[in-house]
């Protein structure tokens, strides 16, 4: 047995999804930080989301010519969430110290990375990213700020508001996350519930480095739904309490109709104005309640047929003769 243990592997998790524009600047910083550190062993594994651009070739002429950056497709557009499940499953089955996630679009610095590993070697098994600023500007920005606010006031379980999918995790969080089955994965929130010893780093995040994009706004609000409905079970208190306060009023209303009638029968009230507009109010309330339902009933749908979260692409088989074959 040898005296001298191997350095730890620091592996980088990171989605991509038609990035082709900021993949050379991503490149060139990550490359900067594994040179400026080399006490450790690292890898880039950049997970192909089923990207329509030429975002694997780069990064397969780019694991070429340097080993520490490794492509992992998947066979289609799974999904950001699915795509950073795939990386965190293979950052243990290649037995990776420290994972760092990340997102690829160069808002979250990769020089903080050597600022979560300080804090790593301190004893954290969990480094937060919480931003103190962000650049995003108009409708983006406002929506993500409200989620946030909204997310704190909802939540039944305490997460740390500002961060998201920029941060670090040891050996043993990583496999806990990778043994949770659910499929609906709000990142955040299942990183904060499985615990560990947490510390933070704050950072300003900055502007998109190139390109547009990849998470419309219909996948944020989506993601943003299932964050809200796996970590909250308010909206069906609220609907519980909307239910009893809506029984409470009907029944006193229908008192007061009936003293009414009582006391003065001449004057009581015999239009249908009245039932029509409890007719509606108590029917919309309804359709509310079935729709809050519904989002709960179809995430325990999901949850039901067990598909896998992610399918990864095979490589190509080698062609006889070919380069492939000669390094083999």
């Amino acid at each position: 047995m040898s005296l001298t243990s191997a350095p730890p592997l620091v592996t980088i998790v990171i989605p991509i999804f038609n990035e082709e524009p900021v993949l050379p600047e991503l490149f060139a910083r990550l490359t900067a930080v594994f040179d400026g550190h080399r006490d450790m062993r690292w890898q880039a594994l950049l997970v192909d989301d089923g990207s329509r651009d030429r975002s694997a070739e780069l990064v397969c002429q780019r694991a070429e010519c340097d080993h520490r950056f490794r492509l992992l497709g998947l066979t289609r557009n799974f999904g950001f969430q699915a795509a950073l499940a795939a990386g965190l499953a293979e950052a243990e089955t290649i037995k990776a110290d420290v994972v760092v996630t990340m997102d690829a679009d160069l808002q979250d610095p990769p020089e903080l990375i050597t600022e979560m590993l300080a804090r790593w070697r301190e004893g954290a098994e969990v480094v937060l990213a919480v931003r103190r600023s962000r650049q995003e500007h108009g409708p983006r920005r406002l929506g993500m700020d409200l989620f946030h606010r909204l997310f704190q006031l909802v939540s039944d379980f305490p997460i740390e508001s500002n961060t998201g999918t920029f941060g670090l995790l040891d050996r043993a969080a990583v496999a806990a996350l990778n043994s949770l089955p659910e499929r609906h994965r709000f990142f955040p929130g299942l990183r904060a519930w499985v615990g560990f010893a947490t510390m933070e780093v704050y950072y300003d995040r900055q502007a998109r480095a190139a390109g547009k994009p990849g998470q419309t706004m219909r996948r944020l609000a989506r993601y943003a739904f299932d964050g809200v409905f796996s970590f909250s079970y308010l909206p069906l208190r609220v609907l519980t309490y909307t239910g009893v306060f809506i029984g409470g009023c009907g029944f006193a209303l229908g008192l007061y109709y009936v003293v009414k009638r009582l006391v003065d029968i001449e004057r009581a009230p015999t239009g249908f104005t009245t039932l029509a507009a409890l007719v509606l109010f108590l029917g919309g309330v309804q359709l509310i309640g079935i729709g809050v339902l519904g989002e709960y009933l179809a995430r325990v749908y999901d949850e039901v047929k067990q598909r896998p979260l992610f399918l990864v692409k095979r490589p190509p088989a080698p062609t006889p003769g070919g380069p492939s074959a000669a390094a083999d």
